[in-house]
């Protein structure tokens, strides 16, 4: 009979052992955190993607900005916005991105720092002292990181909330007193204060209306119509955001745009959809793999504890 020495275990091959489970459930909970993060980010894509689509195709469903029309003065020619739709998205929706994975990422590497402390360490034994310690750290980076980002375009911007700001009607803002002492035609006052009216927050859908109708009968009796340099897309999108429909030839024009950006907003959705099933299932197998593994290091460390 064989000595019972070759049957028992060598305490350091337990210990590469549980330092090998280490690893792969440190590398678990890694692959488990960016599935989260894929998740996250599916999720907000599916609220965004419509307008991100459509302003990939130069439309919008609600205006966003103000278009300036080449016969503007030099004055309130400054106070357009000079980047389009889908540049102002992009920017947006990279913030959005930074924001959410710096935030997600940074908040755990927060908690590992100071549990390095002593005094967080004892603290973040407890799992809901360690969540409501991650949360904290997570709501202080995505508000710095937010800070920072309306910091850079606050001077930017500036000028043109000031310009269209009003309290109660419309003729108190500053852009429509500059258009009282201007000599535009009166098509070119209502293109402005339509544009005004609808970015208005919230929306003064009762000041836009009449200068969208005034435009609707210039288009059809005003010969220079075209000359104005108005935008098709946003006459588009003035008829759509008030009537849902559109009313006039000039913004007709951009309907080819419009059932592309549908039919791509369309595709874009169910592949989202696919992204955020697979990602949910993927990061709940590998959070339970990831917990069995934990589960097993403490039972096989508590047992090769004297």
């Amino acid at each position: 009979m064989p000595p019972l020495d070759e049957y028992a275990v060598n305490p350091q091959q337990i210990e590469s052992g549980v330092v090998a489970l280490k690893k792969r459930q440190r590398n678990l909970t890694l692959f488990c955190i960016t599935s989260s993060t894929v998740f996250l980010a599916s999720v907000v894509a599916l609220f965004l993607q419509h307008d991100f689509v459509y302003s990939f195709f130069g439309v919008t469903t609600e205006l966003k900005q103000l278009h300036m029309p080449m016969s503007v003065d030099a004055n309130l020619a400054e106070l357009g916005q000079h980047t389009d739709y889908f540049t102002n998205l992009l920017s947006w929706f990279g913030w959005l991105i930074l924001k959410l994975f710096v935030s997600f990422i940074g908040a755990f590497f927060v908690i590992h720092f100071l549990k390095k402390i002593r005094f967080f360490y004892t603290r973040f034994q407890s799992f809901i002292l360690k969540f409501v310690g991650w949360l904290v750290a997570f709501i202080v980076l995505w508000s710095g990181l937010t800070f920072l980002q309306y910091d850079l375009n606050d001077d930017e911007n500036n000028a043109y909330s000031e310009a269209i700001q009003y309290d109660k009607n419309i003729q108190q803002s500053e852009l429509a007193q500059d258009l009282q002492q201007s000599n535009l035609d009166e098509p070119v006052k209502a293109y402005l204060l339509a544009q005004a009216a609808l970015l208005h927050k919230p929306v003064d859908k009762d000041a836009a209306i009449p200068q969208v109708l005034a435009l609707v009968k210039a288009e059809k009796t005003d010969p220079q119509f075209i000359e104005y340099g108005f935008k098709p897309e946003q006459l588009w999108t003035m008829q759509h955001q008030l009537y849902g429909k559109t009313l006039t030839p000039m913004a007709a024009s951009v309907s080819k745009q419009v059932d592309q950006a549908k039919q791509m907003s369309d595709v874009v959705n169910i592949f989202i959809i696919a992204m955020l099933i697979l990602s949910a299932i993927l990061s709940s197998i590998l959070f339970l793999l990831a917990q069995h593994l934990k589960g097993r290091i403490l039972r096989v460390e508590q047992r090769i504890t004297p």
